[in-house]
């Protein structure tokens, strides 16, 4: 992608939290976006002038479309989203032999988690153009936040002859490093990434991200810092990389750090709870009003029956609000969607907290079944079972 490993990964603005609105019109002016000077939506507006001339161009509703998706995936304001499906949903009734179409329909589904939906869109997108690896990139990252190992490995083997060497064999060393071969798949990534060569940015950022958190898990601290700071040089604006780095650097007791890493992303709710959260640790006065923050957006989140972060709201209800019952509530129900470690950690949390170790059933499951190493849910594990949970 690259960015396809990130899978999905959102967050809004002060005001995101409305609904996706759809222009009356292709040349009406919907909002001037916060960084307007941005060289991206500098480019997004002169091609949104061009195509208030040309309304039947679907390569250009396309090329744009896959802007604020890039847009989106980088800033983390789902607005761009809903502006990505306005502008191509003219080509709904003409799209269906565009593998491009389908490859962007697929990406803004699986944002929205809709990803049976995703998938269908994805294949189809495979199917018009044999020769990309985009579309099999994205269906391994949907299959990997699905816990479908073997589904997302088949996926992976489907790159090798499609895409960067270095972009296959991080796809498969991640699946390895989730199904029991954590420290061979990461020595043989860091391998394969220190003999790869014009290697893109975006993918170099995605494989140290990865190194970095399969260094974590492996006690590494030192190799894993030096990876995100190596992935942070790249100059690739990833609100993935920001939020591992800053839960990297809040389990250091590394807070200060988190702010200053994190300053001026109060935009995103997935960094506004890294501050939140690091702002609570070091005594800033800025807390309660991250705090506040978070708390308007998730319940008008809950309102319009949006479930898109419900393990970030998860994790504010737990360690922010101090309040177990309604964390639980969420990590359960967000489980039942995404069943990513980080998903399995939030909700095995939130049932010792609530005294419901039975309630973790379903992360303890996945645990043992996948074989995935680490040791900080392994002692969630531990305490979960001396308190009656069943695996």
């Amino acid at each position: 992608m690259p960015r396809w490993a990130a899978a999905a990964l959102l967050a809004c603005a002060a005001c995101v939290h409305a609904a996706p609105f759809t222009p009356a019109s292709d040349s009406e002016v919907v909002e001037r976006l916060p960084g307007a000077g941005d060289p991206l939506l500098r480019r997004v507006e002169s091609l949104r002038r061009q195509l208030a001339a040309r309304p039947d161009d679907a390569g250009l509703r396309l090329e744009i479309g896959r802007r604020y998706f890039q847009l989106a995936m980088a800033q983390g304001d789902p607005r761009y989203v809903g502006y990505a499906a306005a502008v191509i949903a003219p080509l709904a009734a003409t799209g269906s032999d565009n593998a491009a179409y389908w490859l962007l329909h697929g990406q803004i589904r699986q944002y929205g988690h809709d990803f049976a939906g995703a998938l269908k869109s994805l294949e189809k997108a495979s199917e018009l153009d044999l020769q990309s690896a985009e579309p099999i990139a994205w269906r391994a990252a949907i299959h990997m936040v699905q816990a479908q190992y073997d589904q997302a490995l088949s996926e992976c083997t489907k790159l090798v002859p499609l895409a960067h060497p270095l972009h296959a064999h991080g796809c498969t060393a991640y699946v390895q490093a989730s199904t029991g071969s954590l420290a061979p798949a990461y020595d043989a990534l860091k391998r394969a990434l220190a003999a790869g060569s014009d290697v893109a940015p975006e993918l170099a950022l995605w494989i140290r991200t990865r190194l970095a958190e399969m260094a974590i898990r492996l006690g590494r601290n030192d190799d894993a810092d030096h990876h995100f700071n190596e992935a942070l040089k790249l100059g690739v604006v990833d609100q993935f990389l920001l939020g591992a780095y800053a839960d990297f650097l809040l389990d250091q007791r590394r807070a200060g750090e988190v702010l200053t890493l994190l300053a001026g992303w109060e935009r995103s709710d997935i960094l506004l709870l890294r501050l939140a959260l690091a702002g609570r640790a070091a005594n800033d006065a800025r807390a309660a009003g991250w705090a506040r923050q978070l708390r308007e957006r998730f319940a008008a989140a809950s309102q319009r029956g949006d479930r898109l972060h419900e393990q970030e709201a998860a994790r504010f209800e737990l360690d922010v609000e101090g309040r177990p019952g309604p964390a639980l509530a969420l990590a359960s129900r967000n489980y039942q969607l995404q069943k990513e470690p980080r998903d399995a950690q939030v909700l095995m949390r939130a049932a010792l907290a609530a005294g419901q170790p039975q309630a973790a059933k379903p992360a303890l499951d996945w645990l043992q079944s996948s074989g995935y190493e680490d040791p900080v849910l392994a002692a969630l594990a531990q305490q979960l079972a001396s308190r009656g949970a069943a695996r």
